[in-house]
């Protein structure tokens, strides 16, 4: 842990001339300043202040006036920039008076924290698999290579951009356990280790940004847009989640055939009733739901299993008795979202279930894109929002996206995502172009 001295000393010791302070608007887009070093102490002792007006889903322009908090403990010198050093803060937003804003997202996920520790438990633990493809330029996506799954060269194209890519990660002090070729064209995944929350949803911001600057350097572009191509996969991002009581995870129970305790129970009951609510944070974009398909691996229907990667949320069983292993895996995120607001709102659904003491039905264990319509409905099975509308109408009643987002980041938030609708509705695609222009 750095303090306030510790950063002073090294940016004088490494000459670091600019230092840039992070956070994100309401989407999850990073937004950014620098500072000079002569500023830095300034910045530490009274914060840097900026026009929140300005920042999608912040504050009105009769009340812009925002203080951007820099975090010592995130204080990190960017790999990419070789010559003159650039260090970064992700910094906590807060107003003119120094109160935590309340539409600041990374504020969002501490006050779900808070809730979490006020139930008895001490660590959210998150590992998130981040999807996402390579391209040859920003101007269209243009496939890389034909690779697929666990693919190497020739038909992967982009190991050493994967490589390059881990070991800047690791500069800026983030775990890697895996990188590899997906399973669409292109498409490419590195995974980190677990950690904190709070801790992870900055690692996750710095993950995006880490992709796309390591790509610009080779000459190619990165997205993570979660469909962008027409017949291939969609880009995921699978979530693992536990909570632990001190050292002991509260989710395992050895006497369960699953290993799953009371409290991994409810709190699987929980994500999975309020899924439909917290779906467009989750998938926040009209092209989030081009991925929401049957028959491209993206989980529709609301369901657990343990094996099957069709339902909802999945608990696996790659080590199964072995208690700091045990978590559950949430399938439909993607990873074009905010991740603060993204972890708050899976957290807060999960103890809003054991608050409730949710329960589960047995596991679904058999293909569920195998079935019909008719035989969903026969059994039961429900579905995820096809579209950010359907999405927005589940999220705009919700009591539990009130609650974790605060009036006044859920009111910016339905009129964004309104918004956002309206406009796509107003365009004529390519798609009805092709389709209907010869033929009408």
């Amino acid at each position: 842990m750095l303090s306030k001295d510790d950063i002073m000393e090294q940016v004088q010791e490494k000459n670091i001339e600019f230092i840039r302070l992070w956070f994100t608007d309401l989407n999850g887009v990073l937004k950014s300043f620098a500072i000079t070093n002569d500023e830095l102490e300034n910045a530490f002792d009274r914060g840097m202040g900026f026009d929140g007006s300005s920042i999608t889903g912040f504050q009105d322009v009769e009340e812009s006036d925002m203080i951007a908090m820099p975090d010592p403990e995130t204080f990190i010198i960017l790999p990419w920039r070789h010559e003159n050093l650039v260090a970064r803060m992700i910094c906590d937003v807060c107003t003119p008076q120094g109160q935590p804003y309340e539409g600041d997202p990374r504020n969002i996920l501490k006050r779900a924290l808070e809730k979490m520790e006020k139930m008895g438990f001490d660590h959210f633990y998150v590992g998130p698999e981040l999807e996402y493809f390579y391209f040859k330029s920003s101007e269209k996506p243009e496939p890389l290579d034909k690779g697929g799954y666990f693919d190497q060269a020739p038909l992967d194209l982009a190991s050493d951009l994967r490589r390059d890519t881990v070991l800047a990660l690791k500069k800026l002090g983030i775990r890697v356990e895996y990188s590899h070729h997906e399973a669409a064209i292109s498409q490419h995944e590195i995974d980190m280790r677990y950690d904190d929350a709070l801790k992870m949803a900055d690692n996750m911001v710095t993950y995006r940004l880490t992709v796309k600057e390591v790509a610009t350097q080779h000459g190619v572009y990165a997205t993570f847009m979660p469909k962008p191509l027409n017949d291939e996969y969609g880009s995921g991002m699978h979530t693992h989640q536990s909570l632990f009581k001190g050292d002991t995870n509260a989710f395992f129970d050895d006497s369960d055939p699953y290993n799953l305790s009371d409290v991994a129970r409810s709190y699987l009951g929980g994500v999975l009733k309020y899924s439909k609510e917290i779906t467009s944070i989750l998938n926040p974009w009209v092209n989030s739901y081009k991925r929401l398909v049957p028959g491209f691996e993206a989980p529709v229907f609301i369901g657990w299993s343990r094996s099957n990667r069709s339902a909802l949320v999945r608990v696996p069983h790659y080590q199964p008795g072995r208690a700091e292993a045990t978590r559950i895996e949430i399938r439909c995120p993607d990873p074009s979202g905010n991740p603060y607001l993204q972890l708050a709102v899976t957290l807060m659904a999960g103890l809003r279930g054991i608050e409730e003491n949710c329960e589960v039905a047995e596991p679904m264990e058999f293909n569920l894109y195998d079935l019909n319509e008719e035989e969903r409905i026969k059994r039961g099975i429900k579905t995820l929002p096809s579209s950010l509308q359907e999405a927005i109408r589940y999220s705009e009643k919700s009591e539990l996206m009130k609650e974790v987002l605060g009036p006044h980041s859920f009111k910016r938030f339905i009129k964004l995502k309104k918004m956002e609708w309206n406009e796509f509705n107003r365009q004529v695609t390519d798609y009805e172009i092709n389709k209907y222009y010869p033929l009408l």
